[in-house]
């Protein structure tokens, strides 16, 4: 079992920045990969970006290349989400998950978080 917990939302100008954290617990993080998702209302479920065990590997929506950057620090059990050039598109509930897979697939996490909102203003 795990648990996570996100932290680090907000309210920001478009422009602005927010750093996102999801905090592990039950068990280590650091056996596991992690993603970053996102749910605006009335949409579905987006995925942002992931970062394998290690840290070593990365991949991100399109839509946030460049701006986003995913991090982790399993001494920590801790994965991050450092966020820049906020839009308001980018408004949402964000949510941190585990999974066995380096993925951006959805359906293959296993363990979410509750999520932190994040909203952007214009």
């Amino acid at each position: 079992q795990v648990q996570l917990v996100e932290s680090g939302g907000g309210v920001v100008q478009a422009g602005g920045s927010l750093r996102l954290s999801c905090a592990a617990s039950g068990r280590t993080v650091g056996a596991y990969n992690m993603g970053w998702f996102r749910q605006a209302p009335g949409k579905d479920r987006e995925f942002v970006a992931a970062v394998d065990w290690s840290g070593s590997s990365t991949t991100y929506a399109d839509s946030v290349k460049g701006r986003f950057t995913i991090s982790r620090d399993n001494a920590e059990n801790t994965v991050f989400l450092q966020m820049n050039s906020l839009k308001p598109e980018d408004t949402a509930v964000y949510s941190c998950a585990v999974s066995r897979a380096f993925t951006g697939v959805t359906a293959r996490y296993d363990y979410w978080g509750q999520g932190t909102q994040v909203t952007v203003s214009s």
